[in-house]
């Protein structure tokens, strides 16, 4: 066991290896060069709300729609709700367009029945939110937040900020207005060509102004171009629904030419405003740990040492025996616990989500799942959760044939089974209620098949290959024999009960994490991007060490009580931190989302508990190794007579 001194290098290389890696990533895509007035695609992803966390179509709202709709091939991402479709937008490169109408026939504007003003209403009260993209790039609304209005322009950039999409409409004294008219801005970057050759453009950033302007102040001609009202005389258009509403969909376009380089245009995108924040609670959260954890190592050395010397005593053994607490039981220290399958099975599963999230977190601090390849980071998880099988079915293996068992067959199919069968019954139940509420965020059939064989051809067979191999190989060998008759148990004391040492073994843990948390939490339920992996990196390094010493001291203090049953209770006692998850989410829940509605708080403390439960087998899974590990050390460090 180290001390904090002798991590603080290597805290001081991750700290390095994160900044340089910072503002780096591997494209998901091509970039795609532009002639002057090559078009340029615009097309829709989705409708969200943070406050319902039901995305839906675009489609689903009577916008215009070009004479053909097409949607793109789309990956795993479709778990999220994204159904990128084509849109009527014309736009083409570096060619500015003052005012052009969607949808106009003989210009005439657009009659939404009393259904759809209805269904636009709710949207907009709902806080809906509309995400395009344009050559990959989500578009953004900018938001100018000045702290003070003095400063100069350097500071004034510092304090712009961007939403992700725009409101769809907005609510003023109980009435209910939609944006009709968007103003798009995009920069572009001329890229270095030769004399002779045609410049080329690419896009990198992708802004929005949406505007409501109603119906008789836009000015429309049959050519479908149309005229702004001037300043600020217009009036919003406003969408009543109890009656049919006419209006215009409208949108403009102006192109500027930008500095930023297309492998940086996502900069925008990720970079938060808090930064220096998150880095102050990071490094806080890492000295804090490192110095307990030091502190833990010395004690839990220098008392282990001082009870192995006293053991190994020749003289006086009768003394030492009398008085000592954790040599008393080696004679069922490794005593197999009860239900060894579903112990071997759930560890199993926790190896394989270990081994998966190691690998995604490292890979993405590397910059090589970047949200510019859409879907990235969720395919390629699901993808090594399927092939992390063979390792989770060895070590399941093992383990099981170490605990005595002997049905392996069983015990490979539990492996494969127990953890992602749960996971797919409550996916299924609230993917029913999604499809009820016909939103985009629940999963098509044909994706749910295709899960399906990944789970039943992929992981199952490798959980099997793995388990095999496992059960085949020489079972963990103990320093100490068992006895055949179990050792009586003392009675505990209060603070030695399961639920106590939860609450005890989850606090460091959770402490070192709970910083991050409320970033992830912000990027799954507010629709934000999460790119902080180097602080994730570091954030699940120091995880693993707070549980697995956590783990050794709670092991430890329970074989100093005579209690020899370790096994389950370790398992349960080193997930404790999953218990203050759980606390946190619903904390999070009532103090940060506006959630009101039966459907989406269902959706979200479902999903809550998928993660909840996940987070305690990973954390119970690497607490359990750990104090495995150290059992097995200190019982060989000792005679046995």
């Amino acid at each position: 066991m180290a001390t904090a001194m002798d991590w603080l290098p290597w805290s001081l290389l991750l700290f390095s290896l994160m900044c340089e890696t910072s503002a780096f990533y591997v494209p998901g895509v091509a970039p795609i060069n532009f002639h002057q007035n090559d078009p340029v695609e615009i097309k829709a992803v989705k409708l969200t709300s943070s406050r319902t966390q039901l995305p839906y179509e675009y489609y689903s709202l009577p916008f215009c729609q070009p004479s053909k709709i097409t949607y793109k091939a789309e990956n795993l991402e479709v778990l999220r709700g994204d159904r990128i479709v084509n849109t009527p937008f014309q736009v083409l490169m570096n060619s500015e367009k003052k005012c052009e109408v969607l949808c106009s026939q003989s210009n005439k504007p657009v009659t939404l029945t009393v259904e759809q003003s209805r269904l636009v209403a709710e949207r907009i009260t709902e806080d809906y939110y509309v995400h395009l993209i344009a050559d990959n790039l989500p578009v953004a609304t900018r938001l100018e937040l000045y702290s003070n209005r003095d400063s100069d322009d350097k500071k004034k950039e510092k304090d712009v900020q961007f939403e992700h999409g725009y409101r769809l409409g907005f609510t003023d004294v109980n009435k209910i207005y939609l944006h009709n008219h968007l103003s798009f801005i995009l920069y572009y970057h001329r890229e270095d060509m030769e004399e002779d050759q045609e410049h080329t453009y690419r896009v990198v950033r992708f802004e929005v102004i949406p505007q409501s302007i109603r119906l008789e102040d836009l000015k429309a001609d049959e050519k479908s171009s149309c005229t702004l009202p001037e300043g600020t005389n217009s009036s919003p258009q406003e969408i009543d629904p109890t009656k049919e509403n006419q209006l215009y969909f409208t949108y403009s376009v102006h192109w500027e030419e930008s500095d930023i380089k297309w492998a940086s245009r996502w900069d925008t995108y990720l970079t938060m405003s808090d930064v220096q924040i998150h880095w102050f609670s990071i490094i806080n959260s890492v000295v804090v740990v490192f110095f307990l954890s030091g502190i833990l190592s010395m004690i839990i050395i220098r008392t282990l040492r001082k009870d192995i010397a006293n053991y190994n005593k020749e003289d006086d053994i009768e003394d030492t025996m009398e008085e000592s607490g954790w040599k008393l039981v080696h004679g069922d220290v490794f005593r197999p616990p009860q239900y060894p399958m579903i112990l071997s099975s759930l560890l199993g599963s926790g190896i394989q989500l270990f081994c998966m999230i190691l690998i995604v977190i490292f890979v993405a601090m590397l910059g090589m799942l970047s949200p510019s390849s859409r879907g990235a980071l969720m395919t390629t998880a699901c993808f090594l959760f399927m092939f992390m099988g063979v390792f989770g079915g060895f070590s399941a293996g093992r383990l099981y044939r170490t605990l005595k068992g002997h049905r392996w067959k069983k015990g490979a199919f539990c492996t494969a089974t127990l953890y992602p069968g749960v996971v797919f019954g409550i996916c299924f139940v609230l993917n029913c209620f999604i499809w009820g509420k016909h939103s985009s965020g629940a999963v098509p059939f044909p994706t749910m098949v295709a899960l399906l064989c990944m789970w039943f051809g992929i992981s199952l067979p490798l959980v099997y290959l793995g388990y095999y191999f496992g059960f085949r190989k020489q079972p963990y060998d103990n320093p100490v024999r068992t006895n055949q008759i179990p050792r009586q148990i003392p009675e505990q004391r209060w603070y030695m009960n399961r639920f106590v040492g939860i609450l005890m073994a989850g606090i460091l843990p959770f402490g070192a994490m709970f910083i991050e948390l409320f970033f992830i939490f912000s990027a799954i339920w507010e629709n934000q991007f999460y790119y902080l992996f180097g602080f994730l990196f570091l954030v699940f390094i120091i995880l693993v060490v707070s549980c697995s010493q956590i783990s050794i001291v709670m092991v430890y203090f329970q074989l100093c009580a005579e209690d020899y049953r370790w096994w389950w209770r370790n398992f349960l006692v080193s997930g404790g931190s999953a218990f203050y998850v759980l606390v946190y989410a619903i904390f999070y829940f009532v103090n940060k989302l506006d959630i009101v509605e039966f459907i989406p708080s269902l959706l979200y403390f479902g999903y809550t508990a998928l993660m909840v439960l996940s987070f305690w087998l990973l954390t119970g899974t690497i607490g359990f190794y750990a104090a495995y590990m150290f059992v097995r050390k200190i019982y060989a460090a000792v005679k046995i007579d």
